[in-house]
């Protein structure tokens, strides 16, 4: 089979969209993955997938933290900003955890790094949840690559 054909098999998945934050040398930093999803309750952990060549991942490797923020329905271009498709001004931030976040998310979950497993062209990190905030907000959707609304 040919990757288009794979992409497109993929793409019929409907998946929330969040994005990955760590802090490195005083510095926030971001990427938009869909790639994410719980492992376990006792104890608790989570998993995201991230490319090997992405710049995320060796930020995440050194800071040894991440949070994931789940984003709500009106942050589609907070997405396209952390995914590097529109540039936004005004991203905030807020501290949750030790670890910055997305400010306005649905849900947002700080980490520790617990594991890792390189799996062909991504790594997985396996996060130890720290702590959790949930607000009630509809989430953004990602689906056939366009956004979506519940």
């Amino acid at each position: 089979m040919d990757d288009r054909l794979f992409k497109t098999a993929m793409s019929k998945f409907s998946t929330g969209v969040t994005v990955i934050t760590a802090e490195w040398e005083n510095e926030n930093h971001g990427m938009t993955a869909n790639a994410f999803m719980s492992v376990s309750l006792d104890p608790k952990l989570i998993v995201i997938s991230v490319a090997n060549n992405a710049r995320m991942k060796p930020i995440i490797e050194k800071a040894k933290t991440f949070a994931v923020s789940i984003l709500a329905e009106d942050q589609a271009d907070v997405s396209m900003h952390f995914a590097r498709q529109k540039e936004k001004e005004d991203v905030a931030f807020v501290e949750f955890a030790g670890v910055p976040t997305v400010e306005g998310a649905i849900a947002t979950i700080a980490c520790d790094i617990h594991d890792t497993s390189e799996q062909g062209d991504h790594t997985l990190f396996i996060g130890k949840v720290r702590d959790v905030a949930v607000t009630d907000r509809n989430p953004l959707v990602y689906y056939q690559g366009k956004y979506e609304q519940i």
